[in-house]
């Protein structure tokens, strides 16, 4: 029996009662404002997090500067799987990509109760085994599928993450999470709007048909989506 409280993460609700009951009081309730760094490449990861309504995506980084999302997490996972992966930093950034709030977790605390094994562990091996698809796929993606296309994928993984259907980020930060030129990321837009799938205003941007985006997408956000369902089904179906 996993326990449940509002609000949660579901990589955590998904523990039995007496790991959750184990695990929850060592955990720290924290803010993040957008655009705050969680940690930075090439970092020794002091902490980890568990979103509960914030969403966060991991960039890589190059050195002029420039970035490109290689994943987005939010309340159905944690965020700095490196820990137990058996490194003290890793080579992407963490950036909040929508405000809210995570729990925040000793990076000590997470290595010795992954180190003891049962139903942590297994839990955060899937999860990762999950995230690891998301990163190749959003690489293929990127590579192969027009923009807008791209768009649709990174709205709809964002709205899985989120409350309601409105997303505060300009377009400006779409185009560094996608990888892509401004002017690239408001033509991707406008066509999106044109559609009539989205309605874009002053830095908020609200789904007006998600069934219609899913149709309009590409195929990868089903195939992402596909395999989180596979390797955590109690998680995506809360």
């Amino acid at each position: 029996m996993a326990l449940t409280s509002e609000p949660r993460n579901h990589l955590l609700s998904c523990l039995p009662a007496g790991d959750h009951q184990k695990l929850f009081p060592l955990l720290k309730r924290v803010e993040l404002k957008l655009g705050t760094v969680v940690y930075e490449a090439g970092a020794v990861l002091r902490h980890v997090f568990f979103p509960i309504d914030c969403v966060i995506s991991l960039l890589c980084v190059m050195k002029d500067g420039e970035s490109a999302e290689i994943a987005v997490v939010g309340n159905e996972g944690m965020v700095g799987i490196s820990l137990f992966m058996g490194g003290e930093s890793t080579t992407s950034r963490a950036v909040v990509q929508n405000a809210g709030t995570a729990y925040q977790l000793d990076a000590g605390v997470l290595k010795r109760e992954f180190a003891r094994g049962g139903p942590l562990q297994r839990l955060l091996l899937r999860y990762t085994q999950a995230l690891m698809t998301q990163m190749t796929q959003t690489a293929a993606c990127n590579l192969h599928h027009p923009v807008e296309r791209q768009l649709c994928r990174w709205l709809l993984m964002s709205l899985d993450r989120l409350p309601d259907n409105r997303i505060m980020m300009t377009q400006g930060l779409i185009a560094k999470m996608l990888g892509v030129r401004r002017a690239g990321a408001t033509d991707a837009a406008g066509k999106l709007q044109a559609e009539g799938l989205i309605f874009y205003q002053k830095g908020t941007i609200t789904v007006l048909d998600r069934p219609k985006m899913e149709r309009y997408t590409c195929e990868c956000y089903a195939l992402v989506k596909k395999e989180f369902d596979r390797l955590l089904p109690d998680i995506t179906a809360s």
